[in-house]
């Protein structure tokens, strides 16, 4: 393999996790401040004063630094092993799946480096680039699942009961949910559904009900409210990770907002075009087109995210016989009859 190559990939690596997890640290302080909006208060305001730096900018450095100095406490009656293992599964199942995400654009539209086209992907040319995403993120519920097994705390234990029917129930909305546009846009490649878009129209024109199916699965899959039942404060304590501390808690704070990124990037992509804006074609090419479609796609991510924080702070949190109901009772049935009318209207109306 060409030595520039795999510096290229290196190089895509380092970037998409520094900046993946520099923005998780400043996407909390965000929540805090949208929280303190919803609930008339001012917020984190006061950490960077002493640089003046305005809003609490060094709030998260700050966090991050609490994190990693505070004494990291394992209970004697704790399967150990199993303890330590499940933070790991959790950062690691969301971070590789940053992997096929294209973050610009990919292909014949890419700029030129070094004499070949630069890719804004990690591993371009994935044909299967959907389906990598959804095996290398049903892997975070393992990480919850063995966080309460492994915590010997009845707390914990139940937390981790109630994600492994939680996100066992709702990966079939979420999975149903995208094949109308694998469907119509005939490729389980995220870059040929940005392009399909891209030629036609948005996803969430011709696949309202797969938008609202996979946005609903979404909050439940990232266990954020109205569905944050495994980590339930008023029931559980804190659910699943009860008995962590310091970074071991923090392993899964950071999972679960990259799994939101992760998750915001597959909303924009799949249904909201990409980097598709009315002045930004695909046949434009070069360094400045790139990168504008690049900041397109990322402010419309941001937009996403600051959407499923506002949800929590306006919802109020589901049963757990409720959450149940609205999976099996209703999105399934929902997602399959829309997959079902898709798929006649791709065969006879649309068909070759």
């Amino acid at each position: 393999m060409d030595v520039w190559l795999i510096a290229g990939i290196l190089f895509k690596i380092l970037v998409v996790v520094g900046i993946s997890q520099g923005a998780v640290a400043y996407l909390i302080l965000v929540e805090r401040k949208i929280a303190a909006y919803a609930q008339d208060r001012i917020g984190p305001n006061r950490c960077g004063r002493e640089v003046r730096l305005p809003f609490g900018l060094l709030q998260p450095i700050a966090d991050g630094a609490k994190m990693l100095l505070k004494e990291d406490v394992i209970p004697s009656y704790v399967n150990k092993p199993l303890y330590i293992l499940a933070p790991a599964i959790a950062i690691i199942a969301a971070t590789i799946g940053f992997a096929v995400v294209p973050f610009g654009p990919v292909g014949p539209s890419a700029p030129t480096a070094l004499g070949a086209p630069f890719q804004f992907q990690i591993a371009p040319g994935v044909d299967v680039g959907i389906v990598y995403v959804f095996a290398v993120g049903s892997l975070g519920v393992y990480a919850v699942v063995l966080a309460g097994w492994a915590s010997n705390n009845k707390y914990a234990f139940l937390g981790g009961l109630r994600s492994s029917a939680q996100l066992i129930s709702y990966e079939v909305p979420l999975g149903l949910s995208i094949l109308g546009m694998v469907l119509i846009a005939r490729s389980l490649d995220l870059n040929k559904i940005i392009e399909w878009q891209d030629r036609n129209v948005w996803g969430i024109f011709i696949q309202p009900i797969g938008f609202l199916l996979f946005l609903i699965s979404s909050f439940a899959e990232t266990n954020r409210l109205p569905f944050d039942l495994p980590e339930s404060e008023q029931e559980l304590v804190g659910g699943f990770h009860t008995e962590y501390s310091a970074m071991k808690f923090g392993m899964f704070f950071l999972g679960e907002y990259l799994n939101i990124i992760t998750t915001s990037y597959l909303v924009v992509i799949l249904f909201l075009g990409g980097w598709d804006l009315p002045f930004l074609n695909a046949g434009q090419t070069g360094w400045l087109p790139a990168f504008l479609k690049a900041f397109v796609l990322l402010g419309k991510v941001g937009a996403i995210v600051v959407f499923i924080m506002w949800v929590r702070w306006t919802l109020p949190r589901f049963r757990y016989d409720q959450l149940m109901d609205l999976a099996w009772k209703t999105m399934i049935p929902l997602a399959i009859l829309n997959l079902v009318a898709t798929a006649i209207v791709v065969q006879y109306a649309w068909g070759h």
